[in-house]
């Protein structure tokens, strides 16, 4: 039998920043919806950090320790958070789900404070920034009942839990905008359909969008 050379690691480590796309808004705003649209038109990788949490596993650490969280609308610890999401995003290379090479990186929930910006600044090339805006709370939160209903996502079928969701992005998330270069940010009305924010986005950012590859 021939001799196990162990020397090199099974999977390489991708140590290059990642191209990246934020998209930030208020819950129910419709940033997942405008990252799937994208994701699927112009060959990009949408990675929702709702998608990534909620696939925890209640029994693990990481998911004990999300839920414990999440049932009372907070945010994760900051380094919990990045360690979740890297260790995620380095499992979606090895697979060949994602290709940092040929794809841009449409991230979606991530960051969410002003240390986690600090904490990913190694691992992510922000190219751009959409920003989603409503000041309609009431309208955000009807949005997200209806969808706990048809996606039965339990965690948003409670009101004070969503209205505590609101007031941490107002408080933590919107700060972040302030870390970046404001060439970097665009506005949309987040009130129009969803088909009329992709339209605009598409309009504003075609360019960049595109051309995923370097």
């Amino acid at each position: 039998m021939p001799k196990s050379t162990r020397n090199q690691p099974l999977l390489e480590k991708f140590d290059h920043p990642l191209r990246s796309v934020l998209i930030f808004g208020p819950p129910g705003s419709g940033k997942g919806t405008l990252g799937k649209f994208l994701s699927s038109a112009g060959n990009h990788f949408h990675l929702s950090s709702g998608d990534i949490f909620r696939g925890l596993s209640p029994e693990s650490p990481a998911g004990k320790l999300y839920y414990s969280y999440a049932s009372k609308g907070h945010l994760l610890p900051d380094e919990a958070t990045v360690e979740i999401w890297h260790n995620y995003v380095e499992g979606l290379i090895a697979t060949n789900r994602y290709s940092p090479d040929g794809q841009l990186l449409l991230l979606d929930g991530v960051p969410r404070t002003v240390p986690q910006a600090h904490l990913l600044k190694k691992h992510l090339n922000i190219l751009k920034i959409i920003v989603l805006e409503t000041s309609d709370t009431e309208g955000l939160i009807r949005r997200m009942k209806r969808r706990a209903l048809i996606e039965r996502r339990m965690d948003d079928l409670d009101e004070k839990v969503l209205k505590t969701r609101m007031e941490v992005y107002q408080n933590e998330t919107l700060k972040l905008l302030k870390e970046y270069p404001k060439a970097l940010i665009s506005r949309f009305d987040a009130n129009l359909r969803p088909l009329e924010v992709l339209r605009d986005v598409l309009i504003q950012l075609s360019d960049l969008l595109s051309h995923s590859e370097k």
